[in-house]
């Protein structure tokens, strides 16, 4: 459950925009996950170190100096764990009644006798209660810190083995309360050094993510993790760049808000910029664009790259070059742009296509240039850990616009690509999409019951989490 947090908020730096991306950790992450918390402490305390205890208690005929060593957790078991929400501050975190079996050697000296041998200690009904504060500094990096760690140690026992513990064993309650006030002045510190890694590592992690080679992704947190009775959220900037040439892009952020519900664990909401920054990126990166030549179109197409063919549409291109063949350079002219509706996507592509003729060697020589105009709906949805999806083409206008090889009308061609798009392209694509890509997740965790609601400018994504307790030993 702690990486959860620590997932939640690792994603950092500058401020003062609308955030693009929100994360809501909800109730029901802390009720479920406080059995996911259990089992990350008890094995936790399995693999702690425990110093040498060194001390003497007075034994009413003289003093008995003693050394625990060689300290281990055999065996831990805990009742109840809860964790709430502590509005305006952080996270509450109760342990009750747990218990420990702990295993060791002896070592005394009383007078002139030297003694030794091994021990079973059994420590029962230590509860703690810890707050832990959520906030962030200058730069928008989170911080998480202890705010508060008490803890109390019901009783222990010990049982002494070998040497002439048979001695000693009588004296058991005079140790008692010693090694059970040691133990007690250990825990909250090493509680707080726990915290204290997890902040430590927060602060290791980069601010950019590199999405690629060509893109990264900054999400500061654009303010102070909000903290209600209900949920934590926090709202990141949710910014794609360019990595050659980094530039803000035309449009800007607007602001959203997630709806509460107690159904799932984990609300993600991403807005029209969050997506449309990154096409920007592409975009301002030169990335949109592919140059189209007639061997990577289907041989069952019914239209080739070849002058004689388009001399059905462009008469005067059989007279100028008789059967030659042709390329295409496609190209976005502006940005492509996603919108969200209740229940459906959109996406407005402006783009250009520039048509050059192929001459023998392999120059290129240019006839015309189409602008074309386009819009596709679609809807997404999640199934099995995959975004799947369909679209349809809404709308496709085509107009001229230069040409080095005299006026033509646009007219009969913009019928022949929307044949083509609704006939090849989009059912290729809504193949794909039918497969989906896979989301990405944190390494020992799965989603479960994810559902995505699209809503006016904005998706939200609801799901629930699954780890896998034997790999909690390593999240740290």
């Amino acid at each position: 459950m702690m990486r959860l947090f620590v997932f939640l908020l690792i994603l950092t730096q500058t401020r003062g925009d609308y955030p693009a991306l929100k994360v809501q950790l909800l109730q029901k992450s802390l009720t479920e996950g406080s059995q996911m918390m259990s089992v990350w402490i008890q094995q936790k305390l399995k693999s702690t170190e425990i110093p040498d205890v060194h001390g003497n208690v007075d034994i009413g005929i003289g003093t008995i100096d003693f050394t625990l060593s060689n300290i281990w957790i055999r065996q831990s078991r805990m009742s109840d764990l809860v964790m709430e929400f502590v509005e305006g501050t952080g996270v509450s975190v109760m342990v009750s009644q747990l218990s420990l079996a702990v295993t060791g050697n002896w070592a005394t000296h009383f007078g002139l006798i030297d003694d030794g041998g091994s021990f079973d200690l059994a420590v029962y009904n230590i509860n703690i209660n810890l707050l832990l504060l959520f906030s962030d500094d200058e730069s928008g990096r989170p911080l998480i810190s202890t705010g508060s760690c008490t803890d109390a140690v019901g009783g222990v026992d010990v049982e002494f083995h070998g040497g002439a513990s048979i001695l000693f064993q009588p004296f058991v309650s005079y140790f008692r309360g010693q090694i059970a006030d040691m133990i007690h002045e250990q825990i909250c510190p090493a509680v707080t050094q726990v915290i204290d890694d997890v902040e430590m590592h927060l602060q290791e992690i980069p601010v950019n993510l590199v999405v690629d080679q060509y893109i990264y992704l900054r999400i500061p947190l654009t303010s102070s993790p909000s903290v209600t009775n209900d949920n934590v959220q926090l709202d990141m900037k949710g910014e794609f760049y360019s990595r050659n040439s980094p530039s803000e892009p035309p449009f800007s952020a607007k602001d959203f808000d997630l709806q509460y519900t107690d159904d799932y664990m984990i609300s993600l909401g991403l807005s029209e910029f969050f997506i449309n920054s990154a096409a920007y990126s592409y975009f301002s990166s030169g990335l949109l664009q592919i140059n189209i030549k007639d061997d990577m179109i289907p041989e069952s197409s019914p239209i080739h790259l070849n002058t004689s063919q388009f001399s059905i549409f462009i008469p005067q291109l059989a007279t100028l070059y008789p059967d030659t063949e042709m390329q295409v350079l496609l190209y976005a002219s502006e940005t492509p742009l996603f919108s969200f509706s209740p229940e459906e996507l959109g996406v407005h592509v402006p783009a250009s296509a520039k048509f050059s003729a192929v001459k023998q060697d392999g120059s290129l020589v240019p006839l015309f240039r189409l602008d074309v105009d386009s819009f596709f709906s679609g809807n997404a949805q999640i199934e099995n850990e995959h975004l799947t999806g369909a679209f349809k083409m809404s709308n496709l206008t085509l107009n001229l616009g230069s040409s080095e090889i005299g006026d033509f009308k646009t007219a009969p061609l913009e019928q022949a690509i929307k044949i083509a798009m609704n006939m090849f392209v989009l059912p290729k694509l809504n193949e794909k999409l039918k497969v989906g890509f896979a989301l990405p997740v944190l390494r020992d965790f799965s989603l479960i019951n994810t559902n995505m609601l699209i809503k006016n400018g904005f998706v939200i994504i609801l799901t629930d989490v699954e780890a896998t307790p034997s790999n909690l030993s390593i999240l740290f």
